[in-house]
C-alpha cells in the first residue's frame, strides 16, 4: 500500500494556452483568455464573453493526429490532447509496462454534437455516428484508447469539482494498491446547453469577471482540459521518475444545501478544506497559496471567504481565483487549477486576480492582484465546489 502520492506530468489546454508552458506564460503576462465567442454557434456571440480554446476542431483534429472522418467531439479532442502531454511531461515511454488507471471528469460529455444534430436525428439517420458520443463516458474511453491504458478507465460527473474528484479517486486507488498510476483530470467544451442554463441561472458577467470583487456581477463560461499523472510512492521510487509535487491531502463534502447555491457561511467547503487539511497532516498557517473557486458570483465569492476565514482565521494565506485567465472551465477546473497549482510550486510563484478594484465588506483579505515571483510555495490549496454542494479540495506540496 502506497502512504504517498506524487505527480510527475502535467497537461493542459484551455483559452490561455495549448499545453503547459503556453498557460504559464499568459498567467505571468496577465493574458487573459476570456474574449468574445468566435467558434460556437448561438445567438449570444458578442454579447457574452467566454474563454474558448483559440483553435477549431479541425486544428483540435490535426493537432492530436485523429482521424476526421471519425465521431469526435470536441471535449474528446481536448482530451486527448492534454492527456497525451501528461503523459509524455511524465516521460511515461510505455503506459502498459504498469498498472495504470485514467478517470475523468466531465458533465456536459458531447453535449455540444447532440445540440447541433439534434433535430436531425429526430427525423432522418444523417448523423447517427454521434449518438455514441452524448454519453460521458465515451470521451474517457476515447482518451483512454488514444493513450493506450486498459487497466481502469472511469468517468466522474460532480459538475464543477468532477476533476478534483477524478484526482480524489486515483489518489485513493494508488494507496490502496489497486493502481500504479493514475492519468487523473477533467474536460468540458462551451455549449448553448451551457451559456444558455447559467444565463438562465442569472449570473454570467457581461463584462470581464471579477472574483472576490465588491461589484462583481458573475461568471465568464470557459472550456479545456487538464490531466495530472499520478504515481505511487513506491513506482517513483523503482524508477527514480522526477516528482513535479505530492498530492498531500484531499477532501470532499456534499452539503446538499440548494440545486445550485452552496450555504452562505461556506459549511461545505469549509468541511472539504478541513478534510484536506487533516489527511495532509499539515496546519493551516503551513498552506502558502490558496487557488480559490472563486468565480466571481455573490453567493461563491461570498460561501468560500467565509469558509475560508473560518478555517484560516482574518489573515488568511494568498488567495486567488485564476478563472478570470481561463473562465469556468466548469468539470475540468480542478485539472486546470491542480496544473496550476502545481506550476506555482515548480516556478516560486503566486499569481494574480485579474480584474480586483474594490475590497469585499464581508471579508477580511483581498486577493493577491499582482504576479508575486521568488516567493515560498511549498503547499497550494486548490477549491473546487460543484452545483449541488459538491465540495472538493486538494493540497499540492513541494516534494
Amino acid at each position: 500500500m502506497s502512504q504517498r502520492v506524487f505527480v510527475t506530468g502535467i497537461g493542459i489546454i484551455s483559452g490561455i494556452g495549448n499545453n503547459v508552458d503556453e498557460t504559464l506564460q499568459s498567467i505571468k503576462q496577465k493574458k487573459s483568455g476570456v474574449t468574445d465567442i468566435k467558434y460556437l454557434q448561438t445567438i449570444h456571440k458578442g454579447v457574452i464573453p467566454v474563454s474558448e480554446v483559440k483553435l477549431s476542431e479541425d486544428e483540435l483534429i490535426e493537432m492530436s493526429g485523429l482521424d476526421k472522418n471519425e465521431p469526435f467531439t470536441r471535449s474528446t479532442l481536448m482530451g486527448v490532447i492534454a492527456a497525451a502531454e501528461a503523459v509524455k511531461n511524465a516521460q511515461i515511454d510505455d503506459v502498459k509496462e504498469y498498472k495504470t488507471g485514467l478517470i475523468s471528469g466531465t458533465t456536459v460529455g458531447g453535449m455540444d454534437k447532440s445540440e447541433l444534430f439534434y433535430k436531425d436525428l429526430l427525423e432522418t439517420t444523417n448523423h447517427i455516428e454521434y449518438i455514441e458520443t452524448h454519453d460521458c463516458g465515451d470521451s474517457t474511453e476515447r482518451i483512454a484508447d488514444y493513450i493506450g491504458v486498459k487497466d481502469f478507465v472511469s468517468t466522474t460527473s460532480t459538475a464543477c469539482s468532477s476533476a478534483a474528484n477524478s484526482m480524489i479517486l486515483g489518489s485513493r486507488m494508488i494507496k490502496n494498491g489497486l493502481l500504479d498510476r493514475v492519468i487523473a483530470g477533467g474536460i468540458e467544451s462551451l455549449t448553448r446547453y451551457h451559456i444558455n442554463g447559467f444565463n438562465t441561472l442569472m449570473i454570467l458577467d457581461k463584462e470581464l469577471c471579477k472574483p472576490f470583487d465588491e461589484n462583481r456581477s458573475g461568471l465568464n463560461l470557459g472550456e479545456g482540459a487538464a490531466f495530472l499523472v499520478l504515481e505511487s510512492e513506491e513506482l517513483v521510487k523503482k524508477t527514480g521518475k522526477k516528482v513535479l509535487a505530492e498530492l498531500t491531502g484531499y477532501g470532499n463534502s456534499c452539503e446538499a444545501f440548494h440545486q445550485t447555491a452552496s450555504t452562505p457561511e461556506g459549511k461545505g467547503a469549509y468541511a472539504a478544506m478541513k478534510e484536506a487539511l487533516d489527511r495532509s497532516g499539515l496546519k493551516p498557517e503551513q498552506i502558502d497559496y490558496i487557488n480559490a473557486h472563486g468565480t466571481g458570483t455573490d453567493n461563491n465569492d461570498l460561501s468560500e471567504g467565509r469558509a475560508i476565514e473560518n478555517l484560516f482565521g482574518p489573515n488568511p494565506p494568498k488567495i486567488s481565483s485564476t478563472k478570470a485567465y481561463t473562465g469556468h472551465t466548469t468539470s475540468a477546473a480542478g485539472g486546470v487549477e491542480a496544473v496550476i497549482s502545481v506550476l506555482a510550486i515548480q516556478n516560486n510563484m503566486i499569481f494574480p486576480n485579474l480584474n480586483f478594484k474594490n475590497q469585499m465588506k464581508e471579508l477580511s483579505f483581498k486577493p493577491v492582484t499582482e504576479l508575486l515571483e521568488n516567493v515560498k510555495v511549498d503547499h497550494v490549496l486548490s477549491n473546487s465546489f460543484g452545483f449541488a454542494g459538491n465540495n472538493s479540495a486538494l493540497i499540492f506540496s513541494r516534494y
